[in-house]
């Protein structure tokens, strides 16, 4: 089971901040009427009986510091590290991603909740979600929008019945290929998908209901999709993902940000 650090997060902004709100309302004026109370006394009484207690010091530090990182990873941008190949060739296995978790509407913490629209997904564009098996991140690219018609065909997109038109750009490697690298088009996007040459696809067609759609891995024939599990809900959007920030290979090597920059 994945860790729910979002939940954390808000569990322990909103404890350190009811920590400080009870110092300032009820432990505070008691410590500063003890003090009062004792009369003249020296500095270093003084400051023991105005100490705050040890946990009340630690709430007030970390507060100010947890509530600027909720906001932020709320409402603004989210690091997100990619798992898999699904979405080779645009992001690799340990690309560290931004995702911009405002483009869709803003949403409260944990719950999710929509509190204001700002744009809509469009196709072409890659989107970080919670897939409807699944309680953690996917990252896909948007195939279908609602009221689109998909149809995959001979490893080809046609949506609305018009066909996504794709140009050969390599084969990996170049004898004996692989996979085979084409460059796609799908609404204002144009970016690389990989196939694989030997393996078949049939014929299939969806129709999007409202408030769902339907996400591909640019990595086609290596990718757990709405394929195969279905349609994403609206209400489990994450945000867009905008560009790559960092790039680690696995094994003890040293991040590098040769790959940084906006993402297609």
């Amino acid at each position: 089971m994945s860790i729910n650090f979002p939940l954390i997060l808000v569990l322990t902004t909103a404890t350190t901040g009811f920590i400080w709100l009870v110092d300032v309302l009820f432990l505070k004026p008691k410590r500063a009427a003890k003090l009062e109370a004792a009369g003249d006394v020296d500095e270093q009484t003084r400051e023991a009986l105005l100490a705050e207690p040890t946990v009340v010091e630690y709430a007030i530090s970390f507060f100010p510091v947890l509530a600027i990182v909720l906001v932020i990873r709320s409402f603004l941008f989210e690091p997100f590290q990619i798992p898999t190949g699904s979405m080779i060739p645009t992001l690799q296995v340990g690309d560290f991603i931004l995702v911009n978790k405002y483009t869709y509407g803003l949403r409260l913490p944990v719950i999710g909740t929509k509190v204001a629209d700002i744009n809509e997904p469009k196709n072409g564009e890659i989107m970080v979600f919670i897939p409807p098996h699944q309680d953690e991140y996917f990252i896909k690219r948007i195939v279908g929008i609602p009221g689109d018609r998909v149809r995959y065909q001979d490893k080809t997109l046609y949506i609305n019945g018009q066909k996504q038109n794709q140009t050969f750009v390599a084969q990996i490697p170049p004898v004996n290929p692989r996979h085979l690298v084409y460059r796609e088009k799908l609404g204002e996007t144009e970016h690389l998908i990989q196939r694989n040459p030997y393996r078949e696809t049939r014929v299939e067609e969806w129709i999007i209901p409202e408030g769902h759609y339907f996400m591909m891995g640019d990595n086609r024939d290596q990718s757990s999709d709405s394929r195969y599990w279905g349609l994403v809900s609206e209400e489990n959007i994450v945000g867009r993902a905008v560009a790559i920030w960092l790039h680690k290979k696995p094994g003890l090597r040293l991040p590098e940000f040769s790959r940084n920059g906006w993402i297609q």
